[in-house]
């Protein structure tokens, strides 16, 4: 299959105006954001120390939804109800950051949805618990990384599944979160990720920077650096597969329904980055609607495009435990 090739965006307020200029498709004046919604959430992992809570804000367009998350608790009760029925660009020109980016996240989804036409690659998570989702998850994002043991990694979001997975590939990191605290191993979590970037090799960032106004920073470092950049993105999950290309190395982008929302097996979608199998292995099983997926614990590719070629900081939420980071995302 031929993969399309959107417009190149060279950051996210360019992104923004290409959309409103319509270069992803319809006028965003016409498109409607039929639905708005929120969802809130508070998990503690059995076996882990921590907990952690997440808020996110939903828009549909069509069939489509977008997300960004928020701290819990910020988001003003009349949002929600500005939103639904609301075009686009209206929606893109809001106060709030957070409508501003699920809006675009939204209409990219209507537009640009992740499918092997646009450059998506899925990767089968498998039914379990939060934990057991939540550590395939991070293989499926880790494994995108091309670094060698050793090497050091920003990353940007603690999610303590994802520095599991690191630490499992040998590779050094520097966990940064706004809210501080400490990692599961009891490691000091470093509130300002910008004072680190320096000392680092790759960056392994949240996609509720988005949210927070401090992804394009990071973006730029890795740019100008010549550094890869991966994300892992419920806020913006498609946002930033279309900034491949201008900082941004490689994405796994997690729609709504995010994989802690139900204990079923699940998909998330790849974009650049490695594309082999790292990290799958196992036999071959089938889905419901008859496609591959690897059925090893840590999930899979599906289907033939498998193989080609989750604020402060945290996506999506804070931690329940002061002191604690961790948590799916």
């Amino acid at each position: 299959m031929n993969v399309l090739a959107p417009p190149l965006a060279l950051s996210c307020p360019d992104l923004e105006q290409r959309v409103l200029a319509g270069a992803y498709g319809p006028d965003p004046r016409t498109v409607r954001a039929a639905v708005a919604f929120t969802t809130a959430q508070a998990v503690r992992h059995e076996g882990r120390r921590g907990g952690y809570r997440n808020e996110v804000l939903s828009l549909r367009v069509g069939a489509a939804v977008g997300s960004c998350a928020v701290e819990p608790g910020t988001l003003p009760a009349h949002a929600v109800e500005e939103c639904a029925g609301t075009d686009v660009a209206t929606l893109l020109d809001h106060p709030l950051r957070a409508v501003r980016v699920a809006a675009l996240d939204a209409y990219l989804m209507h537009t640009t949805p992740h499918t092997p036409a646009h450059g998506a690659r899925p990767w089968a998570l498998p039914a379990g618990d939060s934990l057991r989702k939540s550590r395939a998850r991070a293989r499926a994002v880790v494994s995108l990384l091309d670094a060698r043991p050793g090497q050091r990694v920003l990353v940007v979001g603690v999610v303590n599944s994802l520095l599991e997975a690191l630490r499992e590939r040998g590779l050094a990191y520097v966990p940064c979160d706004l809210k501080g605290g400490l990692t599961e191993w009891d490691e000091p979590v470093r509130p300002d990720a910008h004072a680190e970037l320096g000392d680092c090799d790759a960056l392994l960032v949240s996609g509720m920077t988005l949210g927070n106004g401090t992804f394009e920073p990071l973006r730029e470092h890795a740019r100008r650096h010549g550094k890869q950049l991966v994300a892992f993105a419920q806020t913006g999950s498609a946002i930033l597969p279309r900034l491949i290309g201008a900082g941004v190395s490689a994405v796994c982008a997690e729609p709504y329904p995010f994989f802690w929302l139900d204990g079923g097996p699940g998909v998330v979608h790849r974009y650049g980055g490695r594309a082999g199998l790292e990290g799958a292995g196992g036999p071959a099983g089938l889905r419901g609607t008859g496609s591959p997926v690897a059925v090893e614990g840590s999930g899979g590719p599906v289907g033939p495009h498998g193989s080609g070629g989750p604020d402060g900081f945290q996506d999506p939420g804070g931690p329940a435990a002061p002191h604690r980071c961790g948590g799916p995302r």
